[in-house]
This record gives C-alpha cells, sequence and structure tokens, in this order.
C-alpha cells in the first residue's frame, strides 16, 4: 500500500491484536449470544482499531482527536463487555485480567498518542510510529 500506513503506529497493532484475541474468545460462547453479546463486543472493538485507521489519515488536529476519541469510548465500551462476559461465567478470571491488561495498554497509548498530536506544532500530519 502506498498511503502512509496506519498499520505502523504501535496502538493500532495492539489493537489489533486485541480485536483478534476478542474474535477467539468470543468463538467460545453460547448460540444464544450470537445477535447481543458476541454482535456488540466484536464491534465495539473493531470500531477501536477503525477509528485509529481513519483518524490517522486525518489532516487536521481536530479531525484527528475526534477519531482517536471515538476509538477511546469503543476501548471503554469493549472492556464493558469483557466485564459483562466474566460476571456471567463466559471467560475465566485470567481471561478478564489479561484483556483488561490489554485494554489499558491500548488506552496508555492512545492517550500518548492524543497527547502528541495536541502538543505539535506541524498540526498533527506527521506524528512518529512510536505509538
Amino acid at each position: 500500500m502506498s498511503i502512509s500506513s496506519f498499520q505502523s503506529l504501535i496502538v493500532w497493532q495492539k489493537g489489533h491484536e486485541l480485536v483478534l484475541d476478542i474474535y477467539r474468545m468470543t468463538k467460545s460462547f453460547p448460540d444464544d449470544e450470537r445477535f447481543s453479546l458476541i454482535s456488540q463486543i466484536r464491534r465495539s472493538s473493531l470500531s477501536i482499531t477503525a477509528n485509529i485507521a481513519e483518524g490517522y489519515r486525518k489532516i487536521g488536529k481536530k479531525d484527528k482527536l475526534r477519531f482517536f476519541n471515538i476509538s477511546q469510548g469503543s476501548l471503554a465500551e469493549t472492556l464493558n463487555y469483557i466485564i459483562l462476559s466474566y460476571d456471567l461465567g463466559l471467560i475465566s478470571k485470567l481471561d478478564y485480567l489479561q484483556y483488561e491488561n490489554q485494554i489499558e495498554e491500548v488506552n496508555r497509548l492512545l492517550n500518548a498518542y492524543c497527547s502528541k498530536i495536541v502538543n505539535d506544532s506541524t498540526n498533527g500530519e506527521a506524528i512518529s510510529s512510536n505509538f
């Protein structure tokens, strides 16, 4: 792909790992959750990386930050569904803690990336892939 790639962002890479893990996790959920919890948690996790990718290509700081903020909201929504999955006995305590840690890591990276954009004097157009 010739476009400067969002895939180089560590925050996107870690978010993508989370999405893949959630897809694997929900494969073991009961069939009666297919159109409720499975659908919701998959959609919210997909939204994390989709909004990072879309925000990456935006030119102005405001646009970038708006998409990254949507991603932060989707991250919180995903955590909500992880908590629910644990409370319903669909995942173990160990799995819950793993997902909670992954979400916290993506959240830290996303916050750092947003801070870099806010403080960048180039209008957020050439942010390093260190996030």
